[in-house]
């Protein structure tokens, strides 16, 4: 059997690690293709070196650029490399414009399209990320679903065939490398930091980050934090942070991106994290750190109702009163399953596919 899998964001990289060695060790020829959304080495390189990610056999190098421009130049790459290895499947992963485009191809084509991290919603059709998942979906063939919630969504739109829950591979993943990030890194000692005394900031989504007036509000709120909050920023967008946050308080910490691995830490000795990114806001559930999510909906609603996670929405100035007096979280639980999802996903994609 031989499938093609598309990848193209840190996530995306993350989630392949897992599947693509639970997909190698059955002995399926996997055909890893990086469309090189994310392209420099801080966001894409030590993702692979880090987590021993067989290298790409194929990499479009399709850079930054428009939703447009990134989608057909991701298509076109992804059409030219099917009809050359002719699959019997394509997986993609989650909502990003390297996954509409594995989608758009695999369905003309007819490949079967297998879809891993399927029937999240937000409901914000706002939000390019909605339009990738919703068009995926009801493309798919094959739906693998990390929770109950992902069913239901999925059903309210009349898709029920070929859907599984299967659990979410970000915690295979996160169980294993968190545990090798602990072995390896000293990131909080090389940082000056200790557990818990300090807060991890991550904004990234245009809403966010394209208005400075926005952005130098949410600068603002989070600079009141009694901890030092650490912010990897890339360094093609620091100059600007910089001069936004001229007139507030040295609480705010600006350091380059970090890996995968370092990430880990971070995120797991934080005392809160403040974060706009679908992807940071489990993690920090499944690290049991408190978060604050710059957003008005998320994905990850068994985070929200748990308590481990607060929607500020536009009402920024809750951010620097959830930081001083954040309500205890009220339950915790494996809503996103027990470490063994990629496993799950393989076996079934065999008794189908096969």
């Amino acid at each position: 059997m031989k499938i093609i899998t598309i990848i193209g964001a840190r996530p995306q990289f993350v989630k392949a690690s897992v599947v693509s060695h639970a997909l190698r060790n059955t002995g399926i020829t996997e055909i890893l293709v990086n469309t090189g959304q994310h392209y420099d080495d801080n966001m894409a390189k030590v993702f692979f070196e880090e987590m021993g990610i067989p290298r790409p056999d194929y990499d479009l190098g399709v850079g930054s650029g428009t939703h447009a421009r990134q989608t057909s130049e991701s298509l076109v790459g992804i059409e030219d490399i099917i009809l050359k290895e002719q699959p019997d499947g394509l997986i993609v992963y989650g909502d990003t414009n390297a996954t509409i485009a594995g989608a758009l191809a695999a369905s003309k084509l007819h490949v079967k399209l297998i879809h891993i991290e399927a029937g999240l919603r937000s409901y914000n059709r706002k939000m390019p990320e909605e339009i990738n998942r919703v068009v995926t979906d009801v493309l798919s063939d094959l739906l693998f679903v990390p929770t109950e919630v992902a069913v239901k969504n999925l059903a309210k739109e009349g898709i029920t065939a070929g859907v599984h829950i299967v659990g979410d591979v970000m915690v295979d993943a996160l169980i294993k490398y968190t545990q090798v990030a602990e072995h390896q890194l000293d990131t909080l000692e090389d940082l000056g930091l200790a557990s818990e005394q300090f807060n991890l900031m991550t904004i990234h989504r245009p809403s966010n980050t394209d208005d400075d007036q926005r952005l130098q509000s949410i600068l603002e709120q989070v600079s009141k934090s009694d901890r030092p909050v650490i912010f990897p920023v890339h360094p093609r967008g620091r100059k600007r942070v910089n001069a936004l946050m001229e007139k507030m308080s040295d609480r705010i910490r600006i350091i380059d991106p970090v890996g995968y691995l370092d990430m880990m830490l971070l995120e797991k000795h934080a005392r809160f994290v403040i974060t706009d990114s679908g992807g940071v806001q489990k993690e920090a559930y499944l690290h049991k750190t408190k978060c604050l999510t710059v957003r008005a909906e998320t994905e990850w609603v068994e985070t929200v109702r748990d308590g481990w996670n607060q929607l500020v929405g536009d009402d920024l100035a809750q951010i620097p009163v959830l930081l001083s007096a954040y309500p205890e979280p009220d339950n915790w639980s494996e809503h996103y399953g027990d470490g063994h999802s990629a496993s799950r996903i393989v076996d079934i994609i065999i008794n189908t596919l096969d």
